[in-house]
């Protein structure tokens, strides 16, 4: 679900041609998705997903990476005011989900560890799982969230498959289940 947001400018007065240069209203919808996450990679060349705090024309850049509607002026986001970065942190830290689960990492065990997600990686999850490549267009929350849950479901039928491994203890009460009925039949195998 994308969001939508108005970005304001008042009116103001430029001093160098002496006029004054009309308020406008300006509309945009923006989308936190792996497409979003993949052009900022291919411009930055470093993850996004990351717990390090990222500069405030990194920032800027993913809202711009962010942006579905056309054609937006490089002012509108030098408008943007503390209310509508609010509504994209929030939007971005949204889950989009039902769906939780008593950790927060998803690697080849069942967990995402966010602090080596890239795109490329996420777009390999998406193969491995047979995910739809629509899905890259879904907020990036509910992706990483399909993501896990297949992680948990493959894991899960994968150690329903493994023979169990058997402990001394089990090895040992067999051992002697085998004994007593040799004996009970009078048995040398």
């Amino acid at each position: 679900m994308p969001l939508k947001l108005t970005v304001s400018a008042e009116e103001q007065y430029d001093e160098n041609k002496n006029e004054f240069i009309p308020g406008y209203q300006t509309n945009i919808v923006l989308e936190h998705s792996l497409v979003s996450l993949h052009k900022w990679e291919s411009k930055w060349h470093k993850p996004f997903l990351t717990e390090e705090q990222h500069t405030p024309a990194e920032t800027l850049d993913y809202v711009r990476c962010m942006t579905l509607t056309q054609n937006v002026k490089d002012e509108v986001y030098s408008m943007l005011n503390a209310d509508n970065i609010k509504m994209i942190e929030e939007y971005i830290d949204n889950s989009m989900t039902a769906t939780t689960f008593g950790d927060d990492n998803v690697n080849g065990k069942g967990v995402v560890d966010r602090t080596k997600i890239t795109a490329e990686l996420l777009y390999y999850w998406m193969i491995q799982y047979n995910i739809p490549y629509e899905c890259r267009k879904w907020h990036l929350n509910q992706l990483i969230t399909l993501i896990k849950v297949c992680s948990k479901k493959a894991e899960e039928a994968n150690n329903r498959d493994k023979p169990k491994r058997l402990t001394s203890d089990d090895l040992s009460r067999r051992a002697a289940l085998n004994k007593a009925r040799r004996e009970a039949v009078h048995s040398k195998g």
